[in-house]
């Protein structure tokens, strides 16, 4: 109890600041989802023989989606920009705080941001496509995913030190994950050593086990939940690490 108690203490200013910007948070997160449902929802849906089936589809991945980019980008350049510009961060390891407590609380704010964000667009597909199930299982693997992006982006903003290598890394890293690792098509279409890279990219278990929790048709598969769970284990320790050594 005393990690979950610091922990709520290094994540308060964050939560803070997101509770009184709370419009501006949800506009950034949810604009590109919608509009990524909106493009390829009724966009390329639409010329297809199943518009509706497709829209079906594409909805759990999109919430998978948002789970990396509702997190990923909020966490990593908050910290970035604690480290290198308001000193921050370094004010903060020099407290006395469990490591685990630091690295919970700064990877707190992304998750309740992804968990809001997830909610919303989950209640907007469940009203385009009413056949999707919404279990508390959907929200579990929201709270899951949002905590393994989180610490991806807590791990990216300690080890880069300027803006533009963490812009080079979401270029090269999580750009082609939005597009590739399930959540607008099927990655069993692509060539087999290209499908075999895609599935092991963090994101494509999220997807995988979305589209089993919400689509009737589809299973869940427990290899994803291990994937994630792996991701989640070393993005802690390398975490733990970073702050360990004072490499960050």
């Amino acid at each position: 109890m005393t990690i979950l108690d610091e922990a709520y203490r290094v994540a308060w200013g964050d939560l803070v600041y997101m509770k009184g910007n709370i419009i501006e948070v949800l506009l950034s997160s949810l604009v590109g989802p919608l509009l990524y449902l909106l493009a390829f929802g009724f966009g390329v849906g639409g010329s297809m023989e199943d518009p509706q089936g497709y829209v079906m589809y594409i909805v759990p991945g999109i919430v998978a989606l948002t789970t990396l980019s509702s997190t990923f980008s909020t966490v990593s350049m908050k910290v970035l920009v604690q480290r290198l510009f308001y000193m921050s961060f370094d004010e903060l390891l020099l407290c006395p705080l469990h490591i685990s407590a630091i690295i919970l609380g700064k990877a707190l704010q992304g998750v309740v941001r992804a968990f809001i964000s997830c909610t919303i667009l989950v209640i907007v597909g469940w009203l385009l496509s009413p056949q999707i199930v919404i279990s508390p299982w959907v929200f579990v693997l929201i709270i899951f995913a949002g905590l393994m992006f989180s610490l991806l982006g807590l791990l990216a903003g300690m080890i880069t030190s300027k803006t533009q290598n963490l812009a080079l890394f979401s270029s090269i890293a999580i750009i082609p994950m939005t597009f590739l690792c399930g959540t607008l098509f099927d990655s069993a279409t692509l060539p087999d050593a290209v499908a075999f890279i895609i599935d092991i990219l963090p994101l494509s278990p999220v997807s995988g086990l979305m589209r089993g929790l919400m689509l009737p048709d589809y299973a869940i598969d427990p290899i994803s939940i291990a994937i994630m769970a792996v991701y989640t284990v070393l993005l802690y320790c390398g975490c733990y690490y970073m702050i360990k050594n004072n490499k960050c």
